[in-house]
């Protein structure tokens, strides 16, 4: 489960329990380290917990009421559940893009600026600056920059879902968590999100759960395997696709269950 030794993990998460009201366990017992400036995805079938791992990170299980969490996670060193997280920054520090893309009533330049002024920017040239830069590290600057002005509502799925993605980066977090991003993308928008991803692990930190195995074996530089809410092993992309040491990682990769 180990990273490298003299990198210090982002997040560290130890001995992570959650089950929700009704009693469902969505997680059991996980504990992984996350170093910086990767690409960590967290794979397996459905209902193994890795949407809740993703909500955890950033503290969006809060809205769980009657939830139930045992374990520790530490951001930066940092225990996230200490009383003295401001939840609000935590979740502009861990920013989450989810799988339907939702973008805000209002121009493309509005989706972007709205977050910035919420954070209190109030500088056009900070935001304008913020806002080229977002939409160019999603890939979506080129095919917008001549209408900013125009509907948010008028993008084609794909470039909703990277207008999202925008949204997050405009507000420089340090983690980016991404739930199934491209579930309903078509191939080239699909290719699109995930080279904008390889090329945006030099400042962030992403997290995220993919679409399917192959897209995990793409983008991972290290992945997780959850089943059950329990996780199965973790290491380099390149082990866990072409190598992995339990059997069960190994019949869900090579596709012999689902």
């Amino acid at each position: 489960m180990h990273m490298d030794p003299n990198v210090s993990p982002i997040i560290a998460i130890e001995h992570l329990s959650f089950t929700f009201p009704d009693n469902t366990v969505a997680l059991k017992d996980v504990t992984v380290d996350i170093a910086p400036n990767q690409v960590f995805v967290v794979f397996g079938p459905s209902r193994s917990g890795k949407s809740t791992l993703l909500r955890v990170l950033n503290r969006l299980s809060d809205l769980s009421e009657g939830a139930q969490r045992q374990g520790r996670v530490f951001f930066n060193g940092r225990d996230i559940f200490s009383p003295a997280v401001d939840v609000t920054e935590l979740r502009r520090r861990l920013s989450m893009v989810f799988a339907i893309p939702t973008p805000l009533p209002g121009s493309i330049f509005d989706n972007l600026a709205y977050g910035l002024r919420m954070a209190g920017i109030r500088d056009a040239q900070t935001i304008e600056r913020r806002i080229t830069r977002a939409l160019e590290q999603a890939a979506l600057w080129d095919e917008v920059k001549d209408r900013l002005q125009s509907s948010a509502f008028a993008l084609s799925g794909g470039q909703k879902q990277r207008l999202c993605l925008a949204r997050s980066l405009a507000m420089e977090p340090d983690v980016i968590l991404l739930d199934n991003p491209t579930s309903g993308l078509d191939p080239l928008s699909t290719a699109t999100v995930e080279d904008s991803l390889i090329e945006l692990k030099s400042r962030y930190t992403i997290i995220m759960v993919p679409h399917s195995v192959q897209q995990a074996a793409r983008v991972a530089d290290r992945a997780a395997f959850l089943m059950g809410g329990e996780l199965i092993e973790a290491g380099t992309g390149r082990q866990m696709f072409a190598n992995p040491k339990d059997r069960r990682t190994e019949d869900y990769v090579v596709g012999r269950f689902g």
